[in-house]
């Protein structure tokens, strides 16, 4: 397979801006691909994934691969992308323009080697994996194929040598606090519910986490108020809850709650409303779609690395399913407008997909 071409088509797919809830225009792209390629049953679904299958040469339970299209970046954010020292620079190129394109990748391999599979490969390019997309992509994927499958194969840009089998648990908040604001020299002394969700924040950062299960708190957005010269009546911030086990994360969420409950007093209503939910699961490591996929790198000569995220696997993962994410190449600045990926990885990253692909599949 020309490494080049991959490459190119990442290229095209990273140009096209695709924020989280607003992929349309990069799904239609990837659609008609999947269609010039003569794959079968080529379809957009109801929430916006674009799905394809490549027939295998027997019955029984599909493989399904699949590489969410958004990315965090607004809409208006210059793609600009240039080429240094083995790297392309770019924002969203290795999350997860390559991701996306390696779904191509695999298939031309597997052609080039004339690989006969005995099971369907469905080729899924998701939606919303993203910030407060909730997953709401793979969701849709994981209740239409189920556990009848031979396993959710979930490809990330720049995870090249890491075996994921364990996602992590997020619960994400919108906290708004509201009072009667007023003028910040004649109404000064009455609440200003800045002051008041500032005086929260400070609470929050405050809280003792463990190590062991590792467990995250983040204030990630905040916003609020009228003018320089008023007493703001309203502000509000986004709160990202995160823990490798999921007891931990439900008794960070009550603390957070506790802690919310205290700020109520006379004059200033305090809101929280859930805005995402990404349920904990895992998969043992001794499951044959982990081993297989360890086994692969291995004979690659690369020492694979087992790890947990928060990825499109929860899905699965916290339904019992089997799955597993791997990366295409190594890169840096994810989330960042200085991400990059690693050219030279990149022919090694797809041969290890090809193989796990045809090692599930047979």
């Amino acid at each position: 397979m020309n490494i080049e071409s991959l490459i190119n088509l990442a290229l095209q797919i990273q140009q096209i801006p695709a924020p989280t809830f607003e992929e349309a225009h990069r799904a239609e792209f990837v659609r008609t691909r999947f269609q010039a390629e003569g794959l079968t049953d080529v379809q957009t679904d109801s929430v916006g994934n674009v799905l394809a299958r490549l027939p295998g040469t027997g019955a029984g339970c599909p493989l399904v691969v699949s590489a969410h299209l958004d990315t965090v970046f607004p809409a208006e954010t210059d793609l600009t992308f240039h080429r240094s020292a083995g790297k392309i620079f770019a924002p969203g190129i290795g999350d997860n323009a390559l991701g996306v394109a390696a779904l191509f990748g695999i298939l031309w391999q597997l052609r080039e080697q004339n690989s006969a599979l005995s099971s369907d490969v469905w080729f899924v390019a998701n939606v919303c994996e993203e910030g407060l997309g909730d997953l709401r992509g793979m969701r849709a994927v994981v209740d239409r194929f189920g556990g009848e499958v031979r396993g959710y194969l979930v490809l990330e840009g720049m995870a090249f040598g890491h075996v994921y089998d364990r996602g992590t648990g997020v619960r994400r908040y919108r906290i708004t606090v509201r009072t009667a604001g007023g003028h910040s020299w004649s109404d000064y002394g009455k609440p200003s519910a800045i002051h008041e969700l500032s005086e929260l924040v400070v609470r929050l950062a405050e809280i003792k986490l463990p190590d062991s299960p590792r467990t995250t708190l983040n204030v990630g957005r905040i916003s609020g108020g009228t003018s320089i010269n008023t007493i703001a009546p309203e502000a509000w911030l986004e709160l990202d809850l995160r823990s490798e086990d999921g007891s931990a994360l439900q008794r960070l969420v009550r603390e957070v709650e506790e802690l919310s409950a205290v700020m109520k007093e006379p004059g200033v209503n305090l809101e929280i409303q859930e805005i995402g939910n990404r349920p904990a699961g895992s998969i043992s490591s001794d499951h044959s779609i982990i081993r297989a996929a360890m086994s692969s790198l291995v004979n690659l000569g690369v020492k694979p690395v087992l790890t947990i995220g928060s990825t499109d696997a929860n899905a699965p993962f916290s339904k019992g399913y089997p799955a597993v994410v791997l990366g295409v190449t190594t890169g840096g600045g994810a989330h960042t407008l200085k991400e990059y990926i690693d050219i030279l990885s990149i022919g090694n990253g797809i041969t290890h997909l090809v193989d796990v692909v045809t090692r599930l599949a047979q």
